[in-house]
């Protein structure tokens, strides 16, 4: 199925007011040229900034030095906060893997969301580590691949969406995510995800994770500049991605990944 981007979607009429925080939820916002996204999730959107945005001028990617991370769970209450997400769910999550020569321990307690407790294990732990986890945003969606009405999608930048107003709640997308990086919302029955904050992105700001993060752990780049760091980070360094057997290509990429982490 090929990519279902946002500018061949049905447009509002022109001279659009600003939109409130339930408006850009649920409604159309303007990327520039005429081009409108319907997202499910983000923050608030005058018509007059969405339009100064050009998303053919951009390629996103995210990159989780997992040799970083110390388990403080700040990224998590920073999404938390920035993108309304509810209680029990998560948008992007932080698991601990415990593992020693014969048997291997991984939690991830309210998704990390106050950091991890001290735990006991039956086994020698002989290493320890923490592994940030959110929507890998593929190039080969296979949620979009199954939503039966194209409320998900993929934008020209790169971002997997979804269409708040097209979603019907069938579950179909959440099922299909290999890294369980969806789920639906018990406030509107409709499917939510990490959507890399785009309402920030394309305004120039960083990630709600990625500006809490304290260790840097959490970067964020556009692959069309040569001088990027991710872009030079990936280019140039040992990364990977989760579960690249499936050969969705995701975006999220990976530094010292360990081989027990799935």
């Amino acid at each position: 199925m090929p990519d279902v981007h946002a500018d061949e979607r049905p447009t509002p009429s022109a001279g659009a007011e600003p939109v409130s925080r339930r408006g850009f939820l649920s409604g159309a916002i303007r990327l520039g040229a005429g081009a409108y996204v319907l997202l499910a999730g983000g923050g608030t959107w005058s018509a007059e900034n969405a339009a100064k945005y050009d998303w053919e001028r951009h390629r996103w990617a995210y990159l989780v030095d997992t040799t970083r991370c110390i388990g403080c769970g700040s990224c998590v209450r920073a999404c938390k906060a920035e993108n309304d997400v509810p209680d029990g769910f998560f948008r992007t999550w932080v698991e601990r893997y415990v593992v020693g020569q014969d048997a291997s321990h991984v939690d991830s307690p309210n998704g990390g969301l106050e950091g991890f407790p001290p735990i006991q294990t039956a086994f020698a732990p002989t290493k320890s580590f923490f592994v940030p986890k959110l929507c890998n945003h593929c190039k080969e969606t296979p949620c979009a691949q199954v939503c039966p009405v194209g409320a998900s999608y993929r934008t020209k930048d790169g971002v997997v969406l979804v269409d708040g107003e097209r979603c019907i709640g069938c579950g179909y997308c959440v099922q299909a995510c290999p890294y369980g990086s969806r789920f639906l919302d018990p406030r509107t029955h409709t499917a939510s995800k990490c959507t890399w904050c785009y309402h920030r992105i394309t305004k120039g700001m960083k990630p709600a994770c990625v500006e809490a993060c304290p260790t840097a752990t959490r970067q964020f780049g556009d692959l069309v500049h040569e001088d990027d760091p991710v872009r030079r980070a990936i280019e140039r360094s040992r990364v990977s991605v989760l579960q690249q057997h499936l050969l969705t290509q995701p975006q999220t990429y990976y530094v010292g990944l360990d081989k027990e982490v799935r």
